[in-house]
């Protein structure tokens, strides 16, 4: 009986220790363990509640334009997964600071300052979702299953009641802006507020428009692409390629069993592009755990994350988490948005913008993809294929169309724009400004 009170106890003292960290709270980093000297921009990192109850706590990187914030762009930006934190395209992609890229010794990894990072024209929301991502967590148990559509809403949620606390920004320019799988969230959360703004939520959102990286579109097609494009890229036969093509008729991951041929020059074409590393296709397929791996920085920013003075310094919620992990592939979610070409249609006709862009060496979400789901929204062509220019060279390959949707190519370019940060910053601030690519 005594044991059945302690416990009881224990766990009412639990409870209000979550339930007394607030559930909006915002703090403002100075200095980062690893950085050396002050931060020479300024961070907010802070906690939003969502749900009924907001038991969902999300967890936000905030950093101000370097420009003049009070005028420029809010942009928000969501990783890929699902489940992978923000801090990827903060660390990685688009923001102040990176990983220095040195063996682990033991001590704190060391963080350095960026050339490229978006943050000289915009202000940028780096957001851990869903849920169980990062730094964000759920205060009970039972939360429903994240789900694409769910996904939505939340951000949604979330974006009204941070811009609430921070109401300088309503009358910026607001963006959303991500890459892989948020290529499924955005254009339905782009056309959520869209939504919003006409039924529901006031003040509303002076969204403008969005940006995505090797965008997930349709899955099945994204992944049939990867046929064509190993072959353009000479890593099967022509021989191999048009028996696939004749006998798969197209459709090489869901394959009629029946279909015994299509299996078997679908088992040749693994064969032969088993090693190769899907996210460039340039670079070593091998362990992150190896110091030569360009993947080991992410070895290095799991260190760096997990450590105390860390999280203290982030102001994360003490216990909240078990281990930070970047990306958690076991996740339990719903993949219930199937195709995002329909948000996008939509989209375009609320007339926003929208920058749709790949890197020309990425096999997970090849261009060939994109492409084909651009063409079949059918919009007539404003500006057609050309080269875009850094200085005399070439930095990628660009067409726009009427619906003010712009496509661009990195040349060289990966699943991720941490592969060629520099050319894809210059793209997204040509973009942001309404210049020419």
């Amino acid at each position: 009986m005594a044991n059945d009170y302690v416990s009881s106890l224990l766990l009412l003292l639990i409870l209000i220790f979550f339930y007394s960290q607030g559930t909006h709270s915002a703090s403002t980093v100075k200095f980062l363990p690893g950085f050396d000297g002050p931060l020479p921009f300024e961070l907010e990192t802070g906690y939003i509640g969502v749900g009924e109850e907001e038991e969902v706590q999300l967890f936000y990187y905030f950093i101000k334009s370097e420009r003049n914030p009070e005028e420029d762009p809010l942009l928000l930006w969501l990783s890929g997964g699902p489940g992978c934190s923000s801090i990827s395209g903060l660390l990685y992609e688009n923001g102040p600071v990176t990983v220095k890229h040195e063996v682990y010794n033991g001590t704190l990894p060391s963080l350095v300052s960026t050339t490229y990072s978006w943050t000289k024209i915009s202000s940028i929301l780096y957001l851990d979702q869903p849920v169980g991502t990062g730094f964000s967590y759920s205060r009970t148990p039972f939360v429903n299953k994240p789900s694409d559509s769910g996904e939505a809403k939340r951000i949604h949620e979330f974006l009204h009641k941070w811009l609430g606390r921070h109401q300088e920004f309503l009358s910026n320019p607001f963006y959303v802006g991500g890459d892989s799988y948020s290529g499924k969230i955005i254009p339905a959360l782009v056309q959520e507020i869209s939504k919003g703004n006409y039924l529901c939520c006031k003040p509303p959102i002076n969204l403008q428009g969005y940006v995505l990286g090797n965008p997930s579109t349709e899955s099945d097609t994204d992944k049939n692409y990867r046929i064509p494009y190993a072959h353009g890229m000479a890593l099967i036969s022509d021989e191999l390629y048009e028996s696939m093509k004749r006998i798969c008729k197209g459709e090489y991951i869901n394959v009629d069993p029946r279909n015994t041929k299509c299996l078997k020059l679908v088992e040749e074409y693994e064969k032969c592009t088993d090693r190769i590393n899907k996210p460039l296709i340039l670079t070593p397929d091998c362990e992150e755990t190896s110091p030569d791996c360009y993947d080991y920085r992410g070895l290095l920013t799991t260190y760096w994350a997990n450590d105390e003075s860390v999280q203290r310094a982030l102001h994360v919620n003490k216990g909240s988490i078990g281990e930070w992990v970047r990306c958690d592939w076991d996740m339990p979610y719903t993949h219930d948005i199937k195709s995002s070409v329909p948000y996008h249609m939509n989209n375009s006709i609320d007339g926003y913008t929208s920058l749709i862009f790949s890197g020309d060496h990425d096999m997970e979400v090849p261009f060939l993809g994109t492409q084909a789901w651009i063409r079949s929204l059918n919009y007539s062509i404003i500006d057609d294929w050309r080269p875009w220019m850094i200085g005399d060279q070439i930095g990628g390959y660009t067409r726009s169309y009427a619906n003010k949707m712009t496509f661009a190519t990195i040349k060289g370019g990966g699943h991720t724009p941490e592969y060629k940060p520099e050319e894809t910053s210059i793209m997204f601030k040509r973009w942001f400004s309404g210049q020419p690519l």
